[in-house]
């Protein structure tokens, strides 16, 4: 079996080699995370988080942490000859990340699982496990780094720009950022599946996973009616109003609809449409021309700071609104008890709340807060 180079071995390992625990979801990126730290001389374990009862469910088997991932993350350990654990955390998936998801998508909001996931289940409990189990340190696959300013350990964004994560990683307990190693944060994909080649892992080639783990065939409104019932009021019919209050159609249910989305609205206009708001109490979806999709402000709550210094009013800061999206010139303007605002240099389209807004300080992650408006 060939060995990763040692360029890769280096940016995998700490000062000193120890136990480490990986969670590994069966794809690419966690498989190769696992692979370089025990290729550096680590003692690895494989964790793969077992988040949903996917027997109960007409879903995908391949999502992250699927029946075909866990699989996946065995063959891996085992072929690589460290040792692999399956944890089940339906109980806390479903309190912690579901529950809220449901409930978001009530009040009018759309919610990134993911970082739910990230902020309450499976960082807490890879340290739980770790702990047991004896492990120094804990990893994962996500593309991002940790660096350390003035001995602090702090999160920064990946090398690769295009496939940074650390917009999924503001909520993570801040005292997890010392014993975590990100093997893979300086990095780019193109690189990682040609380790996963070298060292002959059968999911080199493996696809990447877009789905949410508990929403089957993305349909979400479906989700929503096991949990809420046919008859809620986010699934019932409601109007399309103009921002001036005409009514210019009928919708079938407000959680089909997500602030920023052209699909599915009225036509014969003379411009395109957009969803501009959603008012739960009146099932109201407000529709308008795309310009008036542009804020330059925003408000979060939930918030969560990485660093012992946070922004305070007056700072300016880089944030970036959603997934993907780039990281702009912004300033914040209150800072209080779990919550800030900010005013963006240049207006964004479809600040949308329940979706995240994450701080920079040039590539040091501040922290964030989930929109609310």
């Amino acid at each position: 079996m060939t060995g990763a180079p040692a360029a890769d071995v280096d940016r995998a390992s700490r000062a000193e080699s120890g136990r480490v625990l990986v969670a590994m979801s069966g794809g690419v990126d966690s498989s190769v995370a696992a692979a370089l730290l025990h290729r550096s001389g680590h003692d690895v374990v494989g964790a793969t988080m077992k988040t949903f009862c996917y027997s109960e469910v007409d879903g995908p088997s391949n999502t992250c942490c699927g029946l075909e991932g866990i699989a996946d993350a065995r063959s891996v350990a085992s072929r690589l000859g460290f040792p692999h654990m399956v944890y089940d955390v339906e109980e806390d998936f479903a309190r912690d990340v579901i529950d809220n998801f449901v409930a978001e998508y009530a009040e009018g909001r759309t919610p990134i699982p993911c970082v739910r996931c990230n902020s309450f289940t499976k960082f807490r409990d890879l340290v739980h496990r770790a702990d047991r189990l004896g492990c120094d340190g804990l990893a994962t696959g996500h593309y991002a780094r940790i660096r350390h300013r003035g001995g602090t350990p702090v999160l920064c964004r990946a090398e690769d720009d295009h496939k940074d994560q650390t917009y999924f990683l503001w909520g993570i307990p801040r005292e997890v950022l010392g014993r975590l190693h990100l093997p893979i944060g300086e990095t780019e994909k193109p690189r990682v599946r040609e380790i996963a080649r070298e060292l002959g892992l059968e999911n080199a080639e493996k696809p990447e996973s877009y789905e949410i783990c508990f929403v089957p065939d993305n349909d979400y409104a479906g989700v929503l009616r096991t949990y809420l019932g046919e008859d809620h009021p986010s699934l019932s019919s409601g109007p399309f109003r103009l921002r001036d209050g005409t009514e210019v159609g009928r919708h079938d249910g407000y959680a089909h609809f997500t602030v920023g989305q052209r699909k599915g609205l009225p036509g014969g206009f003379d411009e395109p449409m957009y969803v501009l708001d959603i008012e739960p109490g009146t099932r109201t979806v407000t529709i308008g021309p795309e310009e008036a999709l542009d804020s330059a402000t925003l408000r979060a709550g939930d918030a969560n700071w990485l660093v012992p210094d946070p922004p305070e009013p007056g700072e300016r800061v880089g944030v970036r609104v959603r997934h993907g999206a780039p990281v702009v010139d912004g300033r914040v303007t209150e800072r209080g008890d779990g919550e800030f605002a900010l005013e963006l240099r240049t207006a964004q389209r479809a600040v949308t709340p329940g979706q995240s807004a994450v701080l920079y300080r040039d590539d040091v992650v501040l922290g964030g807060g989930v929109i609310w408006e």
